[in-house]
């Protein structure tokens, strides 16, 4: 299927919060309503995180339900929920040591409300969030009992990578053991070095190293943290990738202009038809990935 580029909107992410962003969804009904308006601008995937009522973080299965539906009411956009989380509320244990540690049980929840991709941070990082040091520990056990988890629920693992170790250890060995069909599709995230430790900042070279250490038969995927994110979509729908974009990554359209998920959406479109590109319909997207379409097992 050539000349397509699959759009990702990232509505709202697990970290950024209304009082940065106004326009930030947070509830499922909010979180459906700009998700159908990403659809209608060129969006094929929605990244999708929940949050509880208070609006911290959560991988609570009913809430995930709740949001899966009400998007699925509106459109046929794919769903992919996350395994991550977040960085407050449900996710957080405290540890005796004063730092904080993510729940591993509570992010297994993220794939149990029925998605078609969820995803697979398979390794080990700290998140600094504020005055807190998250520790989100994927230990080598955790990454292969998450794996299984994956193939139990017949989901697709968006495989998020913050540095080359990342693709070259656990993504790698898991793809080796049979934990996922061709094509693999892998998330680079980029621009998480301020407070993510093992995250790497946006530059042509660390993007391209990265894709050329993709294992065969892999698709990729770009997420790029604020002003990195036009440099870095650009640079990878001219290396052949896919986009993402949205309030998870971006609060703002320019300086000073606070954005929307479809403002962020309707760019990326734009910048995708002025290279004599096209992005793909969900039903397309679908195809690419080798996900049955929907209404079928």
């Amino acid at each position: 299927m050539p000349n397509k580029v699959i759009v990702t909107v990232a509505p709202k992410g697990g970290m950024a919060s209304k009082e940065s962003n106004p326009n930030l969804p947070t509830q499922p009904q909010e979180i459906a309503d700009s998700v159908y308006c990403s659809f209608r601008a060129g969006a094929g995937i929605a990244a999708l995180h929940a949050r509880r009522p208070d609006d911290q973080a959560t991988c609570n299965a009913h809430i995930y339900r709740r949001i899966n539906q009400l998007v699925r009411e509106r459109c046929e956009i794919i769903i992919n929920n996350s395994t991550g989380g977040g960085s407050s509320g449900d996710m957080l244990v405290p540890r005796p040591d004063g730092l904080f540690e993510s729940s591993f049980e509570e992010r297994l929840k993220g794939l149990d409300a029925g998605a078609e991709m969820a995803t697979f941070d398979c390794f080990t990082a700290v998140d600094t969030f504020g005055s807190r040091e998250i520790i989100v520990l994927t230990t080598p056990s955790r990454c292969e009992a998450m794996a299984k988890r994956f193939q139990e629920r017949g989901i697709k693992p968006e495989w998020e990578v913050f540095n080359p170790a990342h693709i070259l250890q656990d993504v790698t060995r898991l793809i080796q053991k049979g934990y996922d069909k061709p094509p693999y599709y892998i998330n680079i995230v980029l621009g998480t070095d301020r407070n993510f430790q093992g995250g790497m900042p946006y530059s042509h070279d660390i993007l391209t190293t990265m894709v050329r250490l993709l294992p065969p038969q892999s698709m990729f995927c770009v997420s790029a943290i604020g002003p990195a994110q036009l440099p870095a979509t650009m640079q990878t729908l001219l290396l052949g990738g896919h986009v993402r974009a949205g309030l998870e990554d971006n609060n703002y359209y320019s300086r000073g202009v606070l954005a929307t998920n479809e403002m962020l959406i309707e760019r990326t479109v734009r910048i995708i038809k002025e290279l004599n590109l096209e992005p793909a319909s969900p039903a397309e997207a679908r195809e690419m990935l080798g996900l049955p379409p929907v209404g079928r097992a």
